[in-house]
Formats: C-alpha cells, sequence, structure tokens
C-alpha cells in the first residue's frame, strides 16, 4: 500500500498549471487584487465544504469522497482549460476547484493513518508520511519539465489544464481499487442530522482542547500563510528575466517559461528531501513539537533576511530564501500531521484533519486579498511599483515572531472521544 499511496501523491501534483498559475490569472487582465479575490473566492468555497466532507468520509466511507473530489477536479480543469478567461466563467472553474480541494484535504492521510494502525505501525507514522508526501513533491517536479515545455510550445496556459486531465483520471482509477478497509469505520446509512452531530463533536473539541487550537493556530500561520505568498515567485522571477542576458532571441514570455520552470523544478525537489528528513528533526529535537518550534525559529530568520531585500527589488537572495521556504514546508507538513493525528481516534480523523485544513482555508481567504490589495497599493503609489512585494516578508516576520513568543511547553494533550 505505500506503493499505491505513493503514486497517489505523484499522479496527485501532476497540476501543470501551478508553477504559472498567477501568470495565468494576471494574464487575464486582472489586478494582484483581483487575483487575490479570486483566491480567497476559492478559499472561501473549501471552508464552506471542507468539515462537513469530513464528517461525510469519517461517517460513510472515506474512498467515496476522494472520488467525488476528483471528479470536481475534472470539472474545474475542463472549465479552466476550455471557458472564456472572463471573470464569471473563472469563478465557476475555482468553485469545483474549491470542492476538489475540500473533499480530499485530510481524506487520504486518514487513509494512510488506518493502514497504518491496522498493521501495527503508528510508531512510524511521522517517517512513512514524510515518505508518501516526498513523492507527491518528485510529482511535482516531475510536472515542471512537462509544463513548462507545454507552456513554451503552445503559448497557451489553458492548455496546462486540460493535459492534467489524464494523471488525474489514472488516479481516479486507481483509488477505485483501493481496500475497503481504508474507509476507517463508516456507521451506516447517510443521515443529514448525524453528519452535523459528528462535525459539532469534533469543533467543539478543536475549541475545548488547548494544545489542539495551538495546531490550528500554527496551521493557519505557517501553510495558510505559505500557500499564498508561494505563488508570488511567479511575477518575481518575470522580472529577474529583463535582468538576465540570456536566450534573449527568446523573448521575455519564453525566456519567462523556462526560468520559472527551472526553478520551480529545484525546489520540489529540495522539499521532496526534506519531506523524507522531517522525522530526523523529530527524533533530533526530542519530538514532533520540538522539531517544529525550532522550524518557527527557522521561518523567523528567513523572512527577516527577506524583507529588505524584496524593499529594494533584489530578487537574487529572494530566490534562495523562498528555496529555504520550501525546504522548511516540505519538512513541516508530516511534522504537523502526525501531531494532529495524536488527537485522532479512528472515528474522527478525516474529521480532524479536516478542520485543520479549515483552519488553513480561513488564512488564505483573509491574507490572499489582503496581501493582493497592499501590493497593488503599493505599486500605484510608488514609482513603477519598486518594492511592492515587501508586505510579504512583513506579514512573514509578524506571524513568525508571534509563534515563537507564544510557545508554551508541556501543553498536552487532550484527545478527542471514541
Amino acid at each position: 500500500m505505500i506503493f499505491r499511496f505513493s503514486l497517489y501523491g505523484f499522479l496527485k501534483n501532476q497540476r501543470y498549471f501551478e508553477p504559472f498559475m498567477m501568470l495565468f490569472l494576471l494574464g487575464s487582465g486582472n489586478s494582484f487584487a483581483t487575483v487575490g479575490f479570486l483566491i480567497g473566492f476559492r478559499e472561501l468555497c473549501i471552508n464552506a465544504t471542507n468539515i462537513p466532507a469530513g464528517a461525510i468520509a469519517d461517517l460513510y466511507g472515506r474512498r467515496r469522497c476522494m472520488l467525488v473530489s476528483y471528479l470536481a477536479y475534472m470539472i474545474a480543469f475542463l472549465c479552466f482549460g476550455l471557458c472564456p478567461d472572463q471573470l464569471p466563467y473563472l469563478f465557476i472553474a475555482v468553485f469545483f476547484f474549491g470542492i476538489g480541494e475540500a473533499f480530499r484535504e485530510g481524506t487520504h492521510k486518514s487513509m494512510i493513518f488506518t493502514w497504518l494502525r491496522l498493521n501495527g505501525r503508528m510508531d512510524e507514522k511521522t517517517k512513512v508520511y514524510g515518505y508518501t508526501r516526498s513523492w507527491s513533491k518528485i510529482g511535482s517536479a516531475v510536472s515542471i519539465p512537462i509544463a513548462t515545455a507545454i507552456a513554451y510550445c503552445t503559448d497557451h496556459l489553458n492548455t496546462l489544464f486540460l493535459a492534467a486531465l489524464v494523471p488525474y483520471s489514472i488516479g481516479f482509477i486507481s483509488l477505485c481499487t483501493y481496500p475497503k478497509e481504508l474507509d476507517g469505520r463508516p456507521e451506516g446509512e447517510a443521515s443529514i442530522k448525524r453528519i452535523f452531530v459528528h462535525m459539532w463533536q469534533t469543533l467543539r473539541d478543536s475549541i475545548k482542547i488547548a494544545g489542539l487550537r495551538r495546531l490550528m493556530v500554527e496551521s493557519m500561520s505557517f501553510e495558510g500563510f505559505f500557500d499564498v505568498v508561494k505563488d508570488y515567485l511567479q511575477p518575481m522571477i518575470r522580472a529577474m528575466v529583463l535582468g538576465v542576458p540570456l536566450l534573449l532571441t527568446l523573448g521575455d514570455d519564453k525566456r519567462s517559461t523556462l526560468l520559472i520552470g527551472a526553478v520551480y523544478f529545484i525546489f520540489h525537489l529540495g522539499s521532496a528531501w526534506s519531506s523524507r528528513q522531517s522525522h530526523r528533526l523529530s527524533q533530533r529535537f526530542g519530538d514532533d513539537d520540538g522539531a517544529s518550534g525550532f522550524m518557527w525559529w527557522g521561518m523567523t530568520l528567513i523572512y527577516l533576511a527577506m524583507l529588505p531585500c524584496l524593499a529594494l527589488d533584489f530578487y537574487y537572495p529572494v530566490l534562495v530564501l523562498f528555496f529555504l521556504l520550501f525546504l522548511m514546508q516540505g519538512a513541516w507538513r508530516p511534522l504537523i500531521i502526525s501531531r494532529f493525528d495524536a488527537y485522532s481516534p479512528e472515528t474522527h480523523g478525516t474529521s480532524i484533519l479536516s478542520v485543520e485544513s479549515q483552519s488553513q482555508t480561513f488564512a488564505k481567504m483573509l491574507f490572499a486579498p489582503a496581501l493582493g490589495f497592499a501590493i497593488d497599493l503599493i505599486a500605484r503609489a510608488g514609482s513603477g511599483g519598486s518594492g511592492k512585494f515587501w508586505p510579504i516578508a512583513a506579514v512573514g516576520v509578524v506571524i513568525s515572531v508571534s509563534m515563537v513568543l507564544s510557545v508554551k511547553t508541556g501543553n498536552r494533550r487532550g484527545r478527542i472521544a471514541q
């Protein structure tokens, strides 16, 4: 099953559009603020359906929810690929993409932890999840040259969404063959009342248990913010192209495509490596909590170093600092998923991870439009928009310093009741 879990991650991350998503949205004539509102709308759709999706998965079967997720993704890809690039159609595509995310997030992870419990290997959860997640990152790395070739040859970024239908169709077929026991312990016929009772129990305990509240805040602060700011690499790289005296005969768009592809390929390979090493961090610092505390210190230093570079439009060191952020995020994810699992009995595994995803999407729903608006405001106020990206680092510093200063030792541990 580890091979099949890894195959899922590899295929799921064949998102050929991802390295160019920001450029695709900006290419439709949208401002940074409009793009931020599109991202915020996507997160709103995820927020509205995430916890119900987790409850449905726990109560009635996780494989079914995964299949619904993949169908929603494929509808979104068709909308992005075939519909005109006007705002109403973009909102429709974003809506279906958000539904796909909501039904996927937390569900497959719960299936992995269920398999580990059934096979008596829960002491390996950080290592095994880190390994399977590394294949997700390898999948992202492999997708980069494919995406770059498609974007380079066609000059139409919407083709990238149509190309993603192929691996997602294969992934859909693979999920159909998962063994039934990975559904967890589904409890019979559907009942809206039971879904809402299950949701209420999970939300109540997420607020009641102090350590779990802390994890929600950490997830919002680390990954919620990272998922928003990582896409700003694309316009930064595009700006760097103007100062790179290479492949001048190709034109700026072609050069941007090649450079973005090369950067993301390296970043995803680095993230795959760090994901596999996350269990070593846990061993080095005593446990997953200790390793996470160390990483908050690292985040603080990275964003502090990034702040003057962005203010001065000095993007070369920013590229290195973003690479470090990708390394940190690669190691962070297995650690925090393992920490969340400590609170989750079998009957609430997907729900608790859905609450975690909910906290992330809520953060992204706030961060995305706010950052987009701030960057547009600075671009209009400044000369030629110079230094417009510095709010990214400023907010990052505030978040990471707050997390470092709020760390409490011995904050353990509580557990959601069966």
